[in-house]
Order: structure tokens, then C-alpha cells, then sequence
């Protein structure tokens, strides 16, 4: 009888034990770390960041932050993990690479985005080569770019190639790789928005699982957020949950790290949750943290500085009784 030619697809209990006690021992050591966030109550609510060969779903309403988040973090990457080799895939299909520049000369020269266009004719040579220096500084670092919208099996492909191009000394390179965002995956014929998801979700865990990515996924929530009931104060339906992210079954159940973005204020709620926090004006933001597989659920707050496309960290708000 001829034997099976199958090839094996498991491996002992040990060898997962031997992986883990290598990998507690790089941590403790320090040879292995996480991607640090610009936020240190981001990083405490994960495992001191972004952990490699992870997957963190961002989602929120238009217009909230996701972003200027996401932005932010690539930004300032290579300035909070100095020593560490990495390198940037960013799939941008809503956003021009231009219009993605120009927000970050914002953040640097510390001058909105209308001014830096010179809307009104108001762009000073002195800030117009103050771009230009900071241009040169950062084309320095090792960021491309997918502008073309792509569909799953083609997002599968672009990755595996760009992680063998990248390869050093036969090992591969760490990578942060960005969706901006979620639904802007090509659909194949006949295929629902949600198929396409699953098959999104089921693509970055099997990626994620053989390179040593660290996905940045942003997604946009379903239309009960916007319902009048949610927007009362003091309501619990003010905060973002699970089954808010677009396509959440098809993607929550693949991401490590979810986290729902909220803008109290420009909802024009005033005393936000059941606790009632007071929101003074709508910079505040909420981030949800709802699913922290290796950390802890928690609301951090922060307050957007939109015309330096910057969000800061800040304590809680205050909040009052219900009366």
C-alpha cells in the first residue's frame, strides 16, 4: 500500500513551549520589543506597543482621527524605536501621497493645512523651506507606498513580494504595513462587502502568522453610531463596541488589538457615557480600547490638534453625577 504523500501540518507541543521560552528570554533581554506608540497610555493598554506579527483594527466614524492616528504613529516611528530595523508598506487608496505630505508638514511646521496651500496666498518662504527641510529628512526613511486599490488576492501577493524583495541575509524584515481603509479593497465579481472582508481578516492573519508584519488596519463603523438614542448624554450607546466596526464579525475575531475611535463633540455630547464625562469641545477624543488580546481594555482620552494634525494624550475628563 502506497503511503500517504500528505504534507505534515503539525508540529509537537514542545516546539511551541521551545518558541515561547525564546521569545519570553529576547523580550527580557531586550533583543525583541514592540513597536512604541507615541502614546504611553496606548503602549501600557498593549504589551508596551505594537507587537510584531500582530494585527490592530482601528475604527471610527469619518472625520474622527483614525488617520491622523495612524499618521501619527508611522511619523514617529523611527524616532521612538531608534536601534531598530524596520520598514513601512503603506496601502493609501483615499488619501494621495501628496495630500499625506502636506498633512505632515502641517504637524511639523505647526501651521494648518489651508495656510501650508497657500489658500489666501499666505504661504511664507520661511515655512515653505522649512517643508522643504523636512522633506529631506524624511524621504530618508524606508516608507513606500500602494496608491492603486487592490483586491484581496492581489493585497496577498503585493505583501509576499515586497517581504521577499526586502529580504536581508535570508531573514525577513520587520514591516509596519497600513489599510487605509478596510472597505476600499477591491471587491471580485458577485462578491458582498462582507465576503470580502473574511477573506481581508483570513488574508492578514495567514501574512501575519508567516512575516513579521505589524498591520495598521482602519475601518469605518456601521450606521446605528449615527442614531439619535446613541447621541443622548449619559447613554452607554455613546461609546463604541465590537459590533459598531464595519464588518466586525468578518474582522474582530483576526485582530489583536481593536480599537474604536470616538469624537463625543461633534455629536454635541456634552456628558459622554454613563459616567457621565464632561466634554468641553469636540478636539476631545475617546479611544476605545475593545479587544487587547496580550493587554487591557480600557477609554484613554486625547486631544486632536487638527491644525497640526497631532493628537496628545490627556487625563480623563471630569465627570458628573447623574441628576
Amino acid at each position: 500500500m502506497t503511503e500517504p504523500t500528505t504534507t505534515q501540518k503539525w508540529k509537537t507541543q514542545k516546539d511551541g513551549f521551545q518558541e515561547s521560552l525564546q521569545y519570553l528570554k529576547g523580550r527580557k533581554e531586550g533583543i525583541i520589543k514592540s513597536l512604541l506608540t507615541p502614546w504611553t497610555r496606548f503602549n501600557d493598554a498593549t504589551t508596551n506597543g505594537i507587537e510584531w506579527n500582530s494585527f490592530t483594527l482601528i475604527g471610527g466614524r469619518s472625520g474622527v482621527g483614525k488617520t491622523a492616528i495612524k499618521d501619527q504613529i508611522i511619523r514617529e516611528a523611527f524616532i521612538l524605536n531608534k536601534g531598530e530595523i524596520f520598514r513601512v508598506l503603506e496601502f493609501s487608496f483615499e488619501m494621495l501621497q501628496r495630500v499625506t505630505a502636506i498633512r505632515e508638514y502641517s504637524s511639523h511646521v505647526g501651521k494648518s493645512y489651508k495656510y501650508l496651500c497657500s489658500a489666501k496666498g499666505e504661504l511664507s518662504e520661511e515655512d515653505l523651506q522649512k517643508c522643504y527641510e523636512y522633506a529631506k529628512l524624511r524621504v530618508k526613511y524606508p516608507i513606500d507606498v500602494v496608491e492603486d486599490p487592490v483586491t484581496v488576492v492581489e493585497f496577498i501577493e503585493t505583501i509576499e513580494a515586497y517581504m521577499k524583495h526586502h529580504l536581508n541575509n535570508g531573514k525577513y524584515t520587520n514591516t509596519i504595513i497600513t489599510l487605509d481603509h478596510s472597505l476600499l479593497i477591491k471587491k471580485g465579481t458577485s462578491e458582498s462587502p462582507m465576503i470580502m472582508l473574511s477573506k481581508l481578516g483570513e488574508a492578514i492573519t495567514g501574512l501575519k502568522r508567516r512575516y513579521p508584519i505589524a498591520f495598521i488596519i482602519l475601518s469605518q463603523l456601521n450606521r446605528n453610531i449615527e442614531e439619535p438614542k446613541r447621541n443622548e448624554d449619559r447613554k452607554y450607546g455613546n461609546y463604541v463596541v465590537g459590533s459598531d466596526i464595519m464588518g466586525s464579525d468578518a474582522l474582530l475575531q483576526h485582530a489583536d488589538t481593536v480599537v474604536g475611535l470616538n469624537r463625543p463633540g461633534a455629536q454635541r455630547i456634552h456628558f459622554y457615557g454613563p459616567d457621565g464625562f464632561i466634554i468641553e469641545n469636540d478636539r476631545v477624543l475617546a479611544m476605545h480600547f475593545l479587544k487587547c488580546r496580550n493587554g487591557d481594555n480600557r477609554i484613554s482620552f486625547f486631544n486632536a490638534d487638527w491644525e497640526k494634525m497631532t493628537l496628545m494624550e490627556i487625563d480623563a475628563p471630569p465627570t458628573t453625577s447623574r441628576k
